[in-house]
C-alpha cells in the first residue's frame, strides 16, 4: 500500500498567504495534507500518522478530543486519539464513491480542542482493476443486405468498465472472420465500438455471420468481456433513415412537469412503403437513469420528461436516438442529443455547526472563538452562493476562513453576566437565488459568572442609635451588603476592622460572620460612653476574593438610670439632712434654705422636680417645685411651734422616675438668738458653699472634657465623611442651683438636641417623649427643625 503525505503551497506566494491567514485566525485550521490509498482495503488499514503530520502532541489527543468529521454522509475514517494515526473504517469503493475518471478525493476535518483547532486532511481513494468490462447485453443481432457496400459501419453495444483510468475499457477486438473488422470511436470519455464491412456479403454463399466481440481493459492482469454478434444477410434496402444533423444540443430547467416535451425531430427516409416508415427508439448503449427520466415516442420521435429532473444528480444528459425504417432489412440512422439542465434554486443552504461551546466565561477576550460552523447550497453558481451573517446586534460576530464558506463565531466585545446571561446566537444563511433562500440555526450560549463585582451596601455611612443599659450578648444591629454575582462569588460574610488604637471595638463588638447580625459583648452606658464608630468589611467567596466596607456610626441614647443625688442638705453622716434656724419675727417670703440636687442623666431623665413630701404646717412654708427654694408663706406668730420638719421629695421627669430625699430640721429662735447664730451658720454656709462649688466645678469639668471629646470625634466624622455632623455639648450652672446640660448635633438634614432640664428662652418642651424631644425655632429659614 502506498501512502503518501504533502502539503499545499509549495510556491513562495502561496505560502506567504497561507501565513497571513494563520496569523488573522489563530489556530483554527492549518494546511491542509494528503494521503492516498487504493480502494478495498481491509478495515483498520493504517492510512497515516495524522497527528504527528499535522504537528500534534501524541500526548494531548485524548485531553483535546483528537477526533475526524467528514463531510460524507458515511465515515470511512477514524483516528486512534491514542497514537494519532488515521485508519480505515469502512471498506471503500472508488466506484461507488466517485463517478468518472478525476481524482476521487474524501475531504475530511480533523478537529482538537482547548485550543480549538480545525485541520483538512483529504484521502485520494485510487483505483484498482476489481471490475471487468460488461456489455449491456450477452447478445447483438444484425440484418445487412448483400448490397451493402464495404466500409459500412454498425455500430456495437458499448461495454462498460465502473473502474477508471488505466484500468477502465482500453481496446476492442473482433473474432477472426473474412468481411468483418472492428473500428473504435472516441467521444468525450467513451470509446465506442463499430462492426465495419470490410468485404463485401453474399447471401447465396453464407446467409449469417457468428462473431466474438471482446472488450479488454488495461489492468494487470487485464479483465475482459465478450458479446455475441451475428449477422443475417438480406436482400437490399439501400436508404437509411437520416436526421437534419448528427448532433443536437437544447436546454431545459431542472423541476420542469412530467410530461414536458423537450425534443422533437423527425428523421427523412427517401425510401417507398415499409422501407421509408420510421421508428424511433434510444439506443441500448444509455446509461440506465435516462429511461427514468425521459421517454421517446417510437411513432413522432418527442422526447418528453418521464420522471423528475434535478440539476443535482446530473447536469446533463447524452441521449442517442434511433431512426430505423421497416424496410427488409431496417436501416437505421442516429443523433445524439444533448441536454444541459439549467439550474433553479431549489435548495436552500445547509449550516453545519462543526464545534461549539455550549458556555463561555464573561471574561473572555474579544476575539475568542465560541463556534465554528461551515455552509454549503447543492445548487450551482449564484445559486449556491452563500452569505452569512447574524440576525441581531449581539456582542459576537461571523469571521470567514481561509476555505470557502467555512466560518468561526467570535466574541467582538467584553461580556457581562450580570446584565444578559444567555444569548441565542442565531446565524442566517442566504444563497444569492432568485428568489433567494434562507436558513437558520440558533446557537444557545449561557454566559458563566467570574467574581467581578464587589459587595455593596445600601447606604454608607451606616447610623444606629441603641439605647444605654442594653443585654449583653444580645443582637443590637445588623448590616447588610448585596453582591450582583452568583454562587460563592455572590456569598458574603462580614467581619469588623481591626483598629489600632486602644478602644477597639471588636473588644465589645462582636458580628455574625454569615449574616452580619452584631451583638454587643458588654452594656453601654450613656454617662460614659455616647458614640462611637467602627468599619464592617463585607467579603464575598470568589476567587480572587472582593470586598467593600461600610462605616457604623453609633450613638447611644440615654435612659433613667441614675437617681436624682442630693447635693444639699448633707449631714456629717453622709445622710441628706440639715438643720435651718429662722428668726421668729421674718416676713413672708423669707428665703429659709435652698435644696440642691443633680442627676447625670440629661433630657427629661434628668429635669428634676421638688415636692414637699412631708410638712409639719402646710401654710407656714413654701417650696419652689423647679429651683427647690424653701420659703415663708406667712409672718410667725407665737403660736406656731418651735420646730418644723420638712421632707422634700427630688425626682426627675423620666418615664419611671427615680427620686431623692432630703430633710430640713427648721428651728424658730428669737431675734437676739438667731442674730447669734447667724454669724456661726454664716462661717459654716460660707465653708459649705465653698465645698459645694468644689463638687460642682469638679462635676463641670469632667462633664466639658466628656463632652469635648465627643466634640472632636463628631467633628473628625463630618471631616471624612459626606454627612454633616455637628456637635455641641452646653453646660450650664443656673443659679438655682440645679445642674442642666444638652448634646446638640446634626446628621444630614436632621438636626437633634438631647436637652437638660432649664430650656433657654424661646424653647417648647414636649413632655412625655421617650427620646427627649424638642422642637427648637429655625433661626436660618421660616420653619422649624424637628430635633431628637
Amino acid at each position: 500500500m502506498w501512502i503518501e503525505s504533502k502539503s499545499r503551497g509549495t510556491t513562495f506566494s502561496r505560502f506567504a498567504a497561507q501565513l497571513a491567514l494563520l496569523l488573522f485566525f489563530g489556530k483554527r485550521a492549518s494546511a491542509e495534507i494528503r494521503y492516498t490509498i487504493p480502494e478495498e482495503v481491509k478495515e483498520g488499514t493504517l492510512v497515516g500518522n495524522a497527528a504527528k503530520d499535522l504537528g500534534l502532541d501524541v500526548t494531548s489527543l485524548l485531553e483535546r478530543r483528537f477526533r475526524v468529521v467528514s463531510e460524507s454522509k458515511e465515515t470511512f475514517f477514524e483516528v486512534n486519539p491514542d497514537n494519532g494515526f488515521l485508519y480505515v473504517r469502512k471498506k471503500t469503493d472508488r466506484e461507488e464513491l466517485c463517478q468518472g475518471s478525476g481524482v476521487c478525493l474524501v475531504e475530511l476535518k480533523v478537529i482538537v480542542e482547548n485550543p480549538l483547532e480545525m485541520h483538512y486532511v483529504a484521502v485520494e481513494i485510487t483505483d484498482v482493476n476489481d471490475n471487468s468490462p460488461c456489455f449491456p447485453e450477452k447478445e447483438q443481432a444484425f440484418e445487412i443486405f448483400e448490397q451493402t457496400l464495404p466500409g459500412r459501419r454498425f455500430q456495437l453495444l458499448t461495454a462498460r468498465d465502473p473502474d477508471a483510468g488505466i484500468n477502465s475499457i482500453r481496446s476492442y477486438t473482433l473474432s477472426s472472420n473474412d468481411h468483418f473488422e472492428i473500428d473504435i470511436r472516441q467521444s468525450d470519455e467513451e470509446k465506442i465500438p463499430f462492426l465495419v464491412l470490410k468485404k463485401s456479403l453474399d447471401r447465396e454463399q453464407r446467409s449469417k455471420h457468428t462473431l466474438l466481440v471482446t472488450a479488454v481493459d488495461g489492468g494487470k492482469p487485464q479483465r475482459s468481456g465478450t458479446l455475441n454478434v451475428s449477422v443475417v444477410v438480406l436482400d437490399s434496402n439501400d436508404n437509411k433513415p437520416m436526421f437534419g444533423q448528427e448532433m443536437y444540443q437544447i436546454s431545459i430547467q431542472e423541476n420542469v412537469p412530467v410530461g414536458t416535451s423537450v425534443f422533437r425531430r423527425n428523421a427523412t427516409d427517401p425510401d417507398e412503403g415499409p422501407n421509408g416508415d420510421i421508428e424511433y427508439n434510444f439506443s441500448k448503449t444509455l446509461k440506465k437513469n435516462v429511461y427514468d427520466v425521459f421517454v421517446l415516442d417510437k411513432l413522432t420521435g418527442e422526447i418528453r420528461v418521464k420522471g423528475s429532473v434535478d440539476y443535482e444528480e446530473n447536469n446533463i444528459y447524452k441521449l442517442d436516438v434511433e431512426a430505423s425504417d421497416k424496410g427488409t432489412p431496417p436501416l437505421t440512422g442516429e443523433c445524439r442529443v444533448i441536454i444541459k439542465i439549467i439550474d433553479v434554486n431549489d435548495n436552500p443552504p445547509e449550516i453545519e455547526v462543526t464545534s461549539l461551546s455550549n458556555t463561555v466565561s464573561e471574561d473572555v477576550k474579544p476575539g475568542t472563538i465560541i463556534s465554528l460552523i461551515s455552509v454549503r447550497d447543492k445548487d450551482a453558481g449564484l445559486n449556491g452562493k452563500i452569505i452569512s451573517s447574524l440576525t441581531s446586534d449581539l456582542p459576537f460576530e461571523l469571521k470567514p476562513s481561509y476555505k470557502e464558506n467555512i466560518y468561526s463565531v467570535v466574541t467582538k466585545e467584553h461580556l457581562d453576566r450580570e446584565k444578559v446571561s444567555h444569548y441565542e446566537v442565531t446565524i442566517k444563511a442566504t444563497d444569492c437565488g432568485e428568489p433567494p433562500l434562507s436558513t437558520f440555526k440558533t446557537l444557545n450560549i449561557q454566559i458563566s459568572d467570574v467574581n467581578d463585582n464587589r459587595p455593596q451596601f445600601s447606604q454608607s455611612p451606616v447610623q444606629f442609635y441603641l439605647v444605654e443599659n442594653n443585654i449583653p450578648g444580645a443582637s443590637i444591629f445588623s448590616v447588610s451588603a448585596t453582591d450582583k454575582d452568583l454562587n460563592d462569588n455572590a456569598a458574603i460574610s462580614y467581619q469588623i476592622m481591626r483598629e489600632r488604637s486602644q478602644n477597639d471595638v471588636k473588644s465589645f463588638l462582636n458580628i455574625n460572620s454569615d449574616n452580619g447580625q452584631i451583638t454587643a459583648l458588654k452594656s453601654f452606658d450613656f454617662e460614659i460612653l455616647k458614640t462611637f464608630q467602627f468599619q464592617v468589611v463585607a467579603t464575598d467567596s470568589g476567587t480572587p476574593s472582593l470586598s467593600s466596607n461600610v462605616t457604623v456610626n453609633v450613638f447611644i441614647l440615654d435612659q433613667n438610670d441614675n437617681a436624682p443625688v442630693i447635693l444639699y442638705p448633707v449631714s456629717s453622716n453622709g445622710s441628706a439632712e440639715g438643720v435651718e434656724e429662722i428668726p421668729r419675727n421674718v416676713n413672708a417670703g423669707h428665703l429659709v434654705t435652698k435644696v440642691r440636687a443633680y442627676d447625670a442623666d440629661i433630657g427629661y431623665n434628668g429635669w428634676l422636680l421638688f415636692s414637699l413630701q412631708e410638712v409639719s404646717d402646710h401654710s407656714l412654708f413654701g417650696l419652689d417645685r423647679y429651683t427647690g427654694r424653701i420659703r415663708t408663706l406667712r409672718s410667725l406668730t407665737e403660736t406656731d411651734e418651735a420646730e418644723h420638719k420638712l421632707v422634700i421629695l427630688v425626682k426627675d421627669n423620666g418615664n419611671v422616675s427615680l427620686s431623692a430625699t432630703a430633710t430640713v430640721i427648721v428651728k424658730v429662735v428669737e431675734p437676739k438668738e438667731a442674730f447669734a447664730a447667724s454669724d456661726v451658720q454664716s462661717s459654716a454656709t460660707d465653708e459649705e458653699e465653698n465645698n459645694v462649688t468644689l463638687y460642682l466645678m469638679i462635676t463641670l469639668g469632667s462633664v466639658s472634657v466628656l463632652f469635648l471629646i465627643s466634640i472632636i470625634v463628631l467633628i473628625a466624622m463630618q471631616c471624612s465623611k459626606s454627612t454633616d455632623y455637628t456637635s455641641k455639648y452646653l453646660p450650664e450652672t443656673n443659679y438655682d442651683g440645679t445642674m442642666c446640660h444638652s448634646i446638640q448635633y446634626r446628621s444630614g438634614d436632621k438636626r437633634y438636641m438631647l436637652v437638660g432640664p432649664r430650656m433657654s428662652v424661646g424653647s417648647t418642651i414636649v413632655p412625655g417623649s421617650q427620646a427627649n424631644t424638642l422642637v427648637l425655632p429655625d433661626r436660618r429659614g421660616a420653619s422649624g427643625e424637628k430635633i431628637r
